[in-house]
């Protein structure tokens, strides 16, 4: 992050004021990409989805031989979780952070690109969801992501340092069987971050998600 800082204005020589500047900018991004979870949200929503579920659905449906499988593997010590997953609705994000918070698992980070409203954007990451910087709302080119880009690589590093699920959609609802931009751009992260030796490894889980009429 110094590095790209530094990059962009190298004439400011690291003086009191562009390191306050840099500072505000990078608390600014990080803002757009997390926020504190609230616990208050969260229990809402996971006292109220699953009244809505039963509201949607005749039922749910879990392989649970693969679900003990997932659970095995999150017990495997200094190696996070990625989920990969197909992408049929906007309900797979909260469907899917309330199967695994249910089962133990954790409350995972569920990415997502930029969101065009900020007050939903927000409600979204008090209940675990990250979110492209607006810098990066167009595709880039490793060499163009600049501060932005190195702000979202040590958030995703630290992400998996302290072992939390990640989950990363690869398509775009209605699954349209390529792969996402905004996926794309996430999965860099884990790659670099397993390229730095920020981790040692990582535990890719694949999940399928089908519904007989998606919502």
């Amino acid at each position: 992050v110094q590095d790209a800082a530094s990059n962009q204005d190298p004439r400011s020589g690291g003086d009191e004021g562009s390191r306050r500047h840099w500072k505000e900018e990078i608390c600014q991004i990080l803002g757009e990409i997390q926020t504190s979870l609230s616990p208050l949200l969260l229990r809402l929503c996971h006292w109220l989805l699953p009244k809505l579920l039963t509201r949607l659905f005749v039922s749910v449906q879990l392989h649970w031989g693969q679900l003990e499988m997932v659970l095995r593997a999150a017990r495997t010590p200094k190696v996070p979780l990625v989920f990969l997953c197909s992408h049929q609705s906007q309900l797979d994000g909260p469907l899917l952070s309330f199967v695994l918070l249910s089962q133990g698992i954790g409350l995972p980070r569920v990415t997502a690109g930029t969101w065009p409203s900020p007050y939903l954007r927000s409600l979204l990451q008090r209940l675990g969801g990250i979110f492209l910087p607006s810098g990066m709302a167009q595709p880039l080119s490793d060499q163009d992501e600049g501060l932005p880009g190195a702000v979202l690589d040590a958030y995703i590093q630290e992400v998996l340092q302290n072992h939390q699920p990640l989950i990363v959609f690869l398509e775009e609802p209605p699954a349209s069987l390529r792969l996402a931009e905004t996926a794309r751009c996430w999965l860099l992260r884990v790659l670099r971050a397993l390229r730095d030796g920020a981790v040692p490894d990582v535990l890719i889980v694949p999940v399928g998600i089908a519904y007989d009429v998606a919502p």
